[in-house]
């Protein structure tokens, strides 16, 4: 990763002189943006009116934090209509570009402020409604919550990173059942910036997209109160997951990866999983958008990645594992389909977890040998999903999410051996 000069702040003086004028208030809601030109007009627009109509009763302001767009973002962000005795304030954040550097400037803010609650919202999210930031700072200006993460209706091929990596893995190591960890719409109590300031973590994957799951597992971990939120449907900006994910798969896993380790004496200890509180129902007409998915791409990735990493993938995969992948992708190769089976993909991650927290060489390199294998898991689930409903596709979900928990015990094994 490049190296980029490490900030003491990612707010400018003209945002920390917004301070003197603002003083305190009750909730800051932050955007992080970055060419959003087309969006964040009407994301801004709504958060007004949430924090004038529907929280009419607390003082709001809004931070737009934008990462340098080159179109006009910020623009659209100022100009844009907000009910009057709603604040505004649209800045370009200080150090390592990436949406983790975005969040920190509002942290910074919030902390300054003194805000009680803090909401933060992507920037392409066409079907956010003032309800939404009703439903993630409630919780947090009732006392009933420290972190609330969302709870959406996605298309099948939307978040493919959520459902066959961060969640069912989350889930299994730290038994907690949130849907959507690194969902990207959060709220959370003001006390909780002080935290995550002073983590020195701004110059690493948090910094970019590892920060939804650097927050999310950091809540959990630190034992603050969760809650979800549920947000009804999501409209955003897909991204197709054989062309426009590898950044951020490598980003996310790697932060996942690195907080495994750190929270060790942790998940070591959790057996099982819990519920955790759903509140709120945001009513929400719309439906999830269609999301492409190029499938002869992905088991072109995994044919071919398999084939460049076999020495790679032999050294890190437990033998039984290496063989049935291997077969695997023959009979992909052989029939132009793919079958996964959840218990080969669940082991498949704790190799390569396991292999991370022991690995005295590139890290980076490891993370990056998994995309072909992620390619090759999102291929298998649009077979396995075709003809199914919606809630029969959660169910799928869900089982696949139960097994990682099932076969916790072999990622256990795996380090007791080690240990000896």
């Amino acid at each position: 990763m490049k190296n980029f000069k490490k900030y003491d702040s990612a707010l400018r003086d003209e945002t920390r002189r917004w301070v003197d004028e603002l003083k305190d208030i009750d909730i800051l809601v932050g955007i992080p943006c970055w060419n959003n030109e087309d969006t964040i007009g009407h994301v801004v627009s709504t958060v007004g009116q949430a924090l004038a109509k529907k929280l009419g009763d607390y003082r709001g302001a809004i931070l737009v934090s934008d990462g340098g767009s080159l179109d006009d973002t910020r623009e659209n962000a100022a100009a844009v209509e907000i009910p009057s005795g709603v604040q505004r304030r649209v800045c370009i954040y200080r150090g390592m570009p990436g949406k983790g550097t975005s969040f920190r400037a509002v942290f910074e803010l919030a902390r300054l402020l003194k805000a009680h609650a803090c909401v933060v919202v992507d920037s392409d999210v066409r079907s956010i409604t003032p309800d939404w930031i009703v439903q993630l700072a409630k919780p947090i200006l009732d006392g009933k919550a420290d972190f609330v993460t969302p709870i959406y209706l996605r298309h099948r091929f939307d978040g493919t990173i959520t459902k066959h990596i961060v969640y069912p893995f989350l889930r299994a190591l730290y038994g907690k059942q949130i849907r959507q960890p690194i969902g990207g719409d959060f709220g959370f109590k003001g006390e909780l910036t002080s935290f995550y300031i002073a983590e020195d973590v701004w110059t690493t994957d948090v910094a970019q997209f590892g920060i939804d799951i650097w927050m999310t597992t950091s809540a959990i971990c630190e034992g603050f109160r969760l809650v979800q939120a549920d947000l009804g449907v999501k409209v955003h900006d897909p991204k197709d997951p054989s062309t426009d994910l590898s950044p951020m798969f490598c980003q996310v896993v790697s932060t996942m990866f690195y907080l495994m380790g750190k929270y060790e004496s942790v998940w070591k200890n959790v057996r099982s999983s819990t519920e955790v509180p759903i509140v709120g129902a945001v009513e929400n007409q719309r439906r999830p958008e269609a999301v492409s998915v190029k499938r002869s791409k992905l088991l072109t990735e995994l044919k071919e990645g398999f084939d460049h990493f076999r020495p790679l993938y032999e050294g890190v995969l437990d033998r039984k594992n290496f063989k049935q992948l291997e077969r695997l992708v023959k009979k992909a190769t052989q029939t132009d389909r793919v079958d996964w089976p959840a218990e080969l993909w669940a082991k498949i991650l704790y190799d390569f977890a396991f292999t991370y927290q022991t690995w005295n060489r590139n890290r980076r390199r490891l993370v990056d040998i998994m995309t072909p294998l992620y390619f090759g898991r999102v291929a298998a689930f649009t077979y396995e999903v075709e003809g199914l409903d919606a809630d029969q596709v959660e169910g799928v979900l869900t089982k696949q999410a139960e097994v990682f928990e099932k076969t916790k015990g072999y990622l256990r094994e795996k380090f007791a051996r080690w240990e000896d």
